[in-house]
């Protein structure tokens, strides 16, 4: 029997994610359609959910964590594809190949591509068309479930380190312990770096080393930027959190030449020294995910090292409350939701 229909989970107002009924779409000339099998919820999904993103067209599907099939082609889509195939969407949802960055081969600055789950419908859904510049070949050794968060939290912190000009031996600070910060830990560990975490709390300071950092740094009992300093400063300070002026506290922390990268997006502005800056040769860089190519990077060295991220599970219906969890600081430390089988 022919299927003619699909669940989606969408937001018709600021506060309000209902399921819906919808007809299934035929993808444009360069779109493709998939069947969702998993959707990571992320932090950044409040932007829609809870309205805090402007412009967004309601009603809107939320998600851009997303693993699924293939099950239809754009007639203009590569020969590359192929129905059947596993492939992911993240945030960045297709660059447009003909834009001045797009000419330059920067195609996730491409200056008119969708947003995932924001300007355009996400993975909170049985179904969900995405544009073909914006696939990722998904490794057969990698779960649907085990991939999602690393085409937004994996792709994130993986590619932030590896622009971060590090070597190996160096010292890497990751600020923020919990769905980002958790694989930088993983990640920075792995590709050789002196890691040390800075975050809240005993509890958490087992879970950190497990996790990969040499140090653990707890800014309830010890001055982070003291410490550092006593290690000879971080080359590169990765934070991952929302605080501005946590993260603006800690830039005094950096060596000479070191390089704050920013891969958590606050709402308040950063308050630096220009000294600071100028009398050490001390930057500060953002760090905006990557190109589907570079996720499938990230995917690769994941398998590569058994970097996993930490992962609990709810069915799409349960997405209200899944999301409730996140936006909470519950879950530890991401949550997808299981879409389809595999």
């Amino acid at each position: 029997m022919t299927r003619h229909t699909y669940k989606a989970m969408q937001v018709i107002r600021p506060g309000v994610l209902e399921m819906v009924e919808r007809e299934i779409p035929d993808p444009g000339a360069d779109e493709v359609l998939i069947e969702v099998q998993a959707c990571g919820i992320c932090g950044a999904d409040a932007g829609v959910i809870a309205g805090l993103e402007s412009g967004v067209k309601f009603p809107r599907v939320p998600g851009h964590e997303v693993v699924g099939r293939l099950v239809k082609l754009g007639t203009n889509v590569s020969k590359a594809w192929r129905v059947g195939q596993r492939v992911g969407v993240g945030r960045l949802g297709g660059h447009c190949l003909q834009c001045d960055q797009c000419r330059r081969g920067h195609f996730n600055l491409c200056s008119d591509q969708p947003v995932t789950g924001s300007s355009r419908d996400g993975g909170y859904a049985q179904m969900m068309l995405a544009r073909a510049t914006g696939l990722v070949s998904i490794p057969d050794a990698l779960g649907a479930v085990e991939a999602a968060p690393l085409l937004c939290a994996g792709i994130a912190t993986f590619n932030a380190l590896r622009k971060s000009g590090a070597l190996a031996g160096d010292l890497v600070a990751i600020q923020g312990i919990g769905g980002l910060g958790h694989l930088a830990l993983q990640y920075a560990r792995r590709m050789g770096f002196r890691v040390v975490a800075v975050g809240r709390g005993a509890d958490i300071a087992d879970e950190v080393q497990r996790l990969g950092a040499h140090h653990y740094i707890d800014t309830q009992v010890e001055d982070p930027v003291a410490r550092l300093r006593d290690m000879g400063g971080a080359d590169v300070i990765l934070t991952t959190i929302t605080d501005s002026d946590a993260v603006s506290a800690l830039m005094p922390a950096l060596a000479p030449q070191g390089r704050l990268l920013v891969v958590g997006v606050g709402r308040q502005p950063l308050s630096i020294m220009p000294g600071a800056l100028v009398g050490g040769e001390r930057s500060v860089q953002g760090a905006m995910t990557g190109s589907p190519f570079e996720s499938e990077k990230t995917l690769d060295f994941s398998l590569m090292t058994d970097v996993r991220a930490q992962i609990e599970t709810q069915p799409l219906e349960s997405a209200w409350e899944a999301y409730q969890r996140v936006r909470s600081g519950a879950v530890k430390f991401r949550m997808v939701l299981i879409v389809g089988n595999e």
